[in-house]
């Protein structure tokens, strides 16, 4: 008898613990796992002024993060993903009306001294070096993760610069190929030297202080007044259900955020925004990070949006 009252109060106190986390004391951030770094960096650094605001990080794959909402009507305060579209394609008008482009980055090669080649890979003959059958390579899932759909746009932008039209596929070959569900999952395997080298965006790169090839600009997908270049190529992926897909075409990566409709502390939640965009706050902590701030951050509409974040944004054609 005392061990079943034991069990019962243990199972009180994990529903009381899950019922605090559902009526939102603890404001919950589903993030694309690129942002794991600066978000943990973010959330120490505002509950120096808030002390008594509670965070829950959440990372998947952009996609998967959305979908999270989308297709599981799990709840979330704020949603930020490493492609600012996927938050208009798939969350608004039915879940939020703001989308904000903040960040920017770019796609970059990682590796370490210990992986096949490492002394001779250079800009110039990394095709050569991945094309090596010995060579085991990493990329994350394009059905999950925009890092893995921006791995073969910048794989077929390079072949088609280089009149390799198969390019993707000879990286990407069956037997050498590593994937994942999302970029940072990738990042023991580096470690382990499971994998030689893997397409990463290089923020989370130079985090984990890995040595990486830097491709141009017409590839990496940094330089938004290149779009029109990169928009050449596309490639589908599965949208927000199962029957769904979406056509994303090369453009130029940068970062979307928002607070969701159904937020349980919607103040909480742009307080945070606030923080976030602040050139003086959390923009530093993003740069500190490897991202590139924008700085304003552009937004789709500033309608009925809160007096303190208009002065942090510029409205922009964000589709």
């Amino acid at each position: 008898m005392k061990l079943i009252k034991i069990l019962f109060l243990l199972i009180s106190v994990i529903i009381f613990q899950s019922c605090q986390n559902d009526t939102g004391q603890a404001l919950v951030i589903f993030h694309a796992g690129s942002l794991s770094y600066p978000l943990k960096k973010l959330t120490e650094d505002f509950q120096q002024t808030h002390p008594d605001q509670q965070f829950q990080l959440e990372p998947a794959g952009s996609l998967n993060t959305i979908r999270k909402v989308t297709d599981l009507n799990r709840r979330a305060d704020i949603i930020a993903s490493a492609d600012y579209k996927l938050i208009s394609e798939m969350l608004i008008p039915n879940h939020t009306a703001y989308n904000i482009a903040f960040a920017t980055n770019s796609i970059v090669l990682a590796y370490t001294d210990q992986s096949a080649y490492a002394d001779e890979i250079t800009s110039e003959n990394w095709i050569e070096i991945l094309k090596k059958e010995e060579v085991k390579i990493g990329a994350s899932d394009p059905n999950a993760d925009p890092c893995g759909y921006r791995t073969r746009l910048t794989l077929q932008l390079a072949g088609k610069m280089q009149d390799i039209p198969n390019l993707t596929h000879l990286i990407l070959e069956e037997g050498r190929y590593y994937e994942r569900p999302k970029e940072t999952d990738l990042i023991a395997l580096l470690e382990t030297q499971t994998i030689d080298y893997f397409f990463i965006y290089e923020s989370v790169a130079k985090q984990h202080h890995f040595k990486t090839i830097v491709f141009s600009d017409s590839i990496n997908l940094s330089q938004p007044v290149l779009n029109d270049w990169y928009r050449q190529e596309s490639i589908k992926v599965r949208g927000s259900s199962p029957t769904d897909s979406i056509l994303i075409h090369g453009e130029a990566i940068v970062y979307g955020i928002t607070v969701l409709d159904n937020s349980s502390d919607t103040e909480a939640a742009w307080n945070f925004i606030e923080f976030l965009l602040d050139p003086t706050q959390g923009s530093k902590i993003l740069e500190a990070s490897g991202q590139r701030t924008l700085i304003p951050a552009f937004i789709n509409t500033d309608h009925n949006l809160p007096a303190k974040i208009k002065p942090l944004v510029t409205i922009n054609n964000i589709r």
